[in-house]
């Protein structure tokens, strides 16, 4: 009812702390700009759509997400086939032999890049919004509902007042 009334302007409302406030703030503003960075780091480690929601499924399920073969690690792996396929010691063969095992370890590299990323990176970001910003959103409810049960004992002390000096000017 409290809620509702100060929403339709009809009851006063306590208004908090201005550092308070800005406090508040800053916290909105930090989950927002977390969970921007968080989706965009994961949509640059991996662009596929589709194995982004299977990382995040086996990460529910509490499974071991399963190596994928980056996109490197294919080509050198064709590469190499079409190399020894044409013959290791032709021009051509021995050429894509030595750009096969660099595209390899490119691949390797990212692979690893995106491990510790994950780690490294995105792991803190989870843990603030799956932890931190929680108990935020928990306290601030909590103070929220403080503040309404404040406000209506206030009002209805205000009531009582007014009716007690309505009674007194009547007699």
């Amino acid at each position: 009812l409290q809620f509702t009334e100060e929403k339709l302007g009809q009851a006063e409302k306590t208004e908090l702390d201005a550092h308070f406030e800005n406090l508040l703030a800053r916290a909105d503003s930090t989950k927002n700009w977390t969970e921007k960075i968080l989706r965009q780091t994961e949509v640059l480690l991996q662009p596929n759509p589709s194995a982004r929601v299977e990382e995040f499924l086996y990460e529910k399920l509490d499974r071991k997400v399963p190596s994928r073969v980056t996109n490197g690690e294919l080509l050198a792996q064709y590469m190499t086939e079409a190399a020894n396929d044409f013959g290791p010691g032709t021009p051509y063969g021995k050429t894509l032999i030595k750009v096969g095992e660099t595209q390899r370890r490119l691949g390797a590299a990212e692979r690893d890049f995106i491990h510790s990323a994950s780690i490294n990176f995105l792991t803190p970001l989870r843990n603030f919004l799956e932890g931190d910003w929680r108990t935020i959103s928990k306290e601030r409810r909590i103070l929220q509902n403080c503040r309404l049960d404040l406000d209506a004992c206030k009002a209805r002390l205000k009531k009582a007042k007014a009716a007690e000096a309505k009674a007194a000017v009547t007699f």
